[in-house]
């Protein structure tokens, strides 16, 4: 079936006039800009990552490093700097004993007002944490902490146990520091820091974790207390809590799933986690404060797996199949674990009671717990910040066969179109959904869908007409159909300066037919010119440039910018869809890759692969009759 795509002549004339305008034409549409953060950053204020060594990143460090100052590494004390700078952070540490382990360490548990029983069990805990230490086992004693083996719906109800003395008042003191930092390192226009935490919720293994961040300043966010899985396990009470605390306070949040490919199916399942099917209410309310997912990090890619897309070639890249609990099964893949899976489940569900819990847009960001947010592949610091050193990485693990520091993922980042740099324009963006995720690479995408788009709309000067007046952004829904049309997508892509060409660009669409079946199609829809197809009509393989015994790649395959027209060719008007835009590039080195070979060793023979293909995901558009 031959798709409708813009002429070679006109890609051509395009191509280098959009890799130069592209950042300056950004800003002019509809006044948008493109900004670059990471919406998932631990510091040592988060329990994990300070029994891991991360004693000395505090929020203030992370800030610096993001805003592209040179820090000083928590482990291993040399000089680091992001080699490019981020836009926008947020500082993410995990609600459950928010500051706690720091505190006790450097000055021990608060006792006053503890009665006998109380100041008997914070002075045992003083000399266990001081203990782990001292001794340097913060990993054994984090495994420790880890839930056990039990079904996933018993440990939500059974809770977390956080009976810590004074973890209370160690949290309000540990927040109250935290967002002042917060409000001393943002400086509206240039870079912008965004008041955030983790809530953390586990339950048998399953990771349900979110990003919970507010545009609210420090004097606004003093008025709450992150609420944490301690209080409960369940989502829909996190929920609860955002539309009360939204009304009584007047802060405005988002909530993120984040990490959803280790959630034993439970982060996208087609019911509640009390076992509760969806009513249009809880749909709405779950939409409402999860406008966005995370599709990728540190702990690998979310976006499908070959298990749930079959006949995708491209679904199993950087596959994380470690549960996060002691003697974890073995990895089981399920639909309610992936984002395209979840995206077809939400018109599943729409189909049934008229309303999608899951229409939801798409960033990257890092689940770093170094205080860096490092995406950058050759300049990746690790997710912990013991893995840092290429002997470490290789090394560390909970069990005999878990992850290690190569099992990690040098990824991802939150790509925003937003009117300007400042909290409230930030969060406005991930409210409308537009937004992107990458995995680490700054990959510059535009996208627009309406019905009468055309080749002549690609030209830089109008594409900022499309924008205001005949298209839809991602993250958008498509207006009806008009008789006998069809959606078309304008699409413009440019590479990362700084990283490899691209190699194509492609179409992921999913629709329900008239018996309620879900149904999945990849369409390639962009590559350089003179690309053939094979017999399913996938552009060829672009090639490898990778050399994986000096660690480098040469960029004479690919493309610099690609963009293109592109017309659903099996539209029905009747019926649900989704579209998404999926960018690859071509393969560059992995990080693990250079590691190898500083060790002396065949960075083939290792366990993970020598080369990478980064990618860019859009948030999806949708499509309803």
């Amino acid at each position: 079936m031959t798709l409708k795509l813009t002429s070679k002549l006109a890609m051509r004339l395009i191509a280098t006039a959009l890799l130069v305008s592209f950042c300056a034409t950004a800003a002019s549409a509809e006044s948008k800009q493109l900004l670059w953060g990471d919406t998932h950053l631990h510091t040592n204020n988060s329990f994990d990552a300070y029994l891991n060594r991360n004693m000395s990143a505090s929020p203030d460090v992370a800030y610096r490093y993001a805003k592209g100052l040179p820090v000083i590494h928590p482990f291993h004390r040399a000089r680091v700097q992001i080699e490019t700078p981020l836009d926008f952070l947020v500082v993410a540490d995990h609600a459950e004993y928010l500051g706690a382990i720091r505190t006790i360490n450097e000055s021990g548990i608060p006792k006053d007002d503890l009665d006998l029983i109380d100041l008997a069990k914070a002075m045992y805990v003083d000399y266990w944490i001081q203990g782990v230490v001292e001794n340097d086992d913060g990993f054994a004693a984090f495994a420790s902490l880890l839930p056990k083996q039990s079904s996933v719906e018993e440990a939500a109800a059974r809770g977390l146990d956080s009976s810590i003395p004074g973890a209370k008042l160690m949290a309000r003191n540990v927040w109250n520091e935290a967002i002042q930092t917060a409000d001393q390192h943002n400086d509206p226009g240039n870079f912008t820091t965004l008041i955030g935490w983790e809530w953390s919720s586990i339950p048998g293994g399953a990771n349900l974790h979110r990003v919970v961040f507010t545009s609210a300043d420090a004097e606004l966010a003093a008025k709450f207390e992150p609420f944490s899985s301690a209080t409960s396990q369940y989502p829909e009470d996190l929920w609860a809590w955002l539309e009360t605390t939204s009304k009584e306070i007047g802060a405005e949040f988002v909530a993120i799933p984040h990490n959803s490919n280790i959630s034993k199916g439970y982060m996208f399942d087609d019911k509640s986690l009390r076992g509760v099917p969806f009513t249009p209410e809880s749909a709405a309310l779950r939409a409402k404060w999860e406008p966005v997912a995370e599709a990728t990090q540190i702990k690998g890619d979310s976006e499908t797996h070959p298990a749930v897309s079959p006949n995708d070639p491209f679904a199993d890249f950087e596959t994380y199949s470690h549960y996060i609990q002691q003697d974890p099964p073995p990895y089981d893949p399920k639909a309610g674990d992936y984002i395209r899976s979840a995206l077809l489940r939400g018109l599943a569900i729409e189909e049934r009671i008229g309303f999608n819990p899951y229409r939801f847009g798409l960033i990257g960001s890092t689940d770093s717990h170094t205080g860096l947010a490092s995406a950058e592949e050759p300049n990746f610091w690790g997710k912990f910040p013991r893995d840092s050193i290429p002997e470490n990485k290789r090394g560390i693990s909970i069990s005999e066969n878990g992850p290690n520091g190569w099992s990690m993922s040098a990824s991802g980042l939150a790509a925003v179109w937003a009117e300007d740099n400042s909290r409230d324009a930030i969060l406005a963006a991930f409210k409308r959904r537009e937004v992107y995720a990458t995995t680490g690479p700054r990959i510059g995408v535009r996208v627009y869908a309406g019905w009468d788009l055309t080749e002549a709309d690609l030209a830089p000067g109008s594409i900022d007409e499309v924008a205001g007046d005949r298209g839809v952004p991602v993250g958008g829904e498509l207006p009806a159909a008009p008789e006998g049309g069809a959606p078309r997508f304008l699409i413009q892509v440019t590479k990362d300066p700084k990283s490899g060409n691209l190699d194509r660009v492609q179409v992921v669409k999913g629709w329900i037919d008239a018996s309620g079946k879900t149904h999945e199609r990849i369409f390639d829809v962009a590559a350089e010119d003179g690309r053939g197809r094979d017999a399913n009509g996938a552009f060829i393989a672009v090639g490898n440039t990778v050399d994986p015994d000096r660690f480098t790649y040469t960029n004479t395959i690919g493309s610099r910018a690609l963009s293109t027209v592109f017309e659903d060719p099996d539209f029905d008007a009747t019926r649900n869809a989704f579209y998404y835009i999926r960018v690859l590039e071509i393969p560059t080195p992995r990080h693990s890759v250079g590691d190898a070979l500083a060790l002396g060793e065949d960075p083939k023979t290792i366990k993970r692969g020598w080369f990478i293909q980064e990618r860019a995901y859009t948030s999806p558009i949708w499509y309803r009759p």
